[in-house]
């Protein structure tokens, strides 16, 4: 006898949130995007900016000379425009659809790839490093722009396994392949932090897809044959790691950077120095970039540094939480990816900063300073924000209720 009359009041309040219903471009994202991912993410942006403006004054006088003296807050000027034009790049590729987005990147994976096999022969050096291309303002690493293309598409590529006729063998090879390109082009640059972080990323993707013990037992078994042999034949990963492991025996100057980023990490005890009181970030040879951790430490405290640390860990468990319940493996694979990828690229970065790994040239996301990295990190973002996206209005629709006469 009451059924009736309670579905109708169901029914009234779905007329009643009809904006939920609303499936135009803009409505749909509003109602499907995480917005605690969002949210976080811009907090994040936001804490870069006032680090980057900490930092900037010593990156100024470090690099100004007797014809050209830089303003203290030119770096934050500069990235506060990148940040201008990130912005959007973020919120655009988060509207798109996850085919179109999966699309998207694909191309730019094979564009990007292309890239940055020109570096080595036609790229530019800065700090002794052959990582951009371009002349002027209009430089860009293609190696920030290819991580997220490249983690789609071997999420794509592994998704596909025993579908298309193509076996987890096949496809297995075929990343290990693609991933071997990347390392190696980002070995000539050089860059070694990024190759790690590649093949990291691409490890974890296989052991997400549900790879055969065999085929992670190897690899597994390659990495320390992996590492010897960067070791003994890569002499930028051999000055790292002897620099780390060895600071007594080596070059003062290649122990110096980590030495320094520690120094300045607990220079401010627990709460800080204050903004713009530091002084031991002086010292540092990039203070903007690779050691902005170490910044934000002497200027705000520890605590602040843990906060940041809590960030990014919020971030990458609530992709992890979200993707609990995916059926979808192309989407779980992306997402993780990219998270991972993230999550990985922040430890690396804090790591490095508190001397518990060797120096490798690694920006900390979203807070250091760089025109590339903050675009290629926002629309990576926006990839990630793409493929988490739910509609909670639909997942908990009156319709699917199962009516059982209450």
């Amino acid at each position: 006898m009451n059924a009736m009359p309670q579905r109708d009041g169901l029914l009234t309040r779905v007329a009643r949130r009809g904006g939920r219903a609303d499936r135009s471009a803009l409505g749909a994202w509003f109602w499907d995007i995480d917005w605690l991912l969002l949210i976080l993410t811009l907090f994040l942006i936001a804490i870069g900016l006032v680090a980057v403006a900490a930092a900037s004054p010593a990156t100024a006088q470090r690099y100004s000379d007797t014809t050209h003296k830089m303003a203290p807050l030119y770096y934050f000027w500069r990235q506060l425009m990148w940040v201008g034009v990130s912005l959007p790049v973020l919120f655009v590729v988060s509207m798109l659809p996850a085919d179109r987005a999966r699309r998207m990147a694909l191309i730019g994976c094979a564009g990007f790839l292309v890239m940055l096999a020109l570096v080595p022969v036609a790229g530019v050096t800065v700090n002794g490093a052959r990582r951009w291309l371009g002349v002027g303002v209009a430089q860009f690493q293609p190696s920030e722009f290819l991580k997220p293309c490249f983690i789609v598409a071997v999420a794509w590529l592994l998704s596909l396994k025993n579908k298309e006729g193509l076996s987890p063998a096949i496809v297995g090879a075929l990343t290990g392949v693609l991933t071997a390109i990347v390392a190696m082009l980002l070995m000539l640059q050089p860059d070694f932090g990024q190759t790690v972080l590649f093949c990291t990323v691409w490890f974890a993707l296989l052991l997400i897809s549900g790879a055969s013990a065999r085929m992670i037992g190897l690899l597994m078994g390659a990495v320390p044959v992996g590492l010897l042999s960067a070791y003994i034949f890569y002499s930028t990963a051999r000055t790292r790691i002897d620099a780390f492991l060895f600071p007594t025996t080596t070059d003062p100057a290649e122990h110096f950077q980590v030495n320094a980023a520690r120094a300045t990490l607990t220079a401010g005890g627990w709460l800080g120095t204050g903004p713009g009181g530091g002084q031991m970030k002086f010292r540092l040879p990039e203070a903007h970039t690779d050691y902005i951790f170490s910044v934000i430490g002497e200027e705000f405290g520890l605590i602040a540094c843990g906060i940041v640390a809590v960030i990014f860990l919020a971030i990458v468990v609530r992709v992890f939480v979200k993707l609990l319940d995916e059926q979808d493996d192309f989407r779980l694979l992306a997402a993780a990816g990219l998270a991972i990828q993230f999550g990985v690229q922040a430890l690396i970065s804090m790591a490095v900063n508190t001397g518990l790994a060797p120096s490798k040239g690694m920006t900390m996301p979203f807070i250091s300073y760089g025109g590339s990295s903050m675009i290629a990190l926002s629309a990576g973002m926006g990839l990630l924000l793409a493929f988490t996206r739910r509609n909670p209005f639909v997942l908990r629709s009156p319709y699917v209720v199962k009516w059982s006469g209450e």
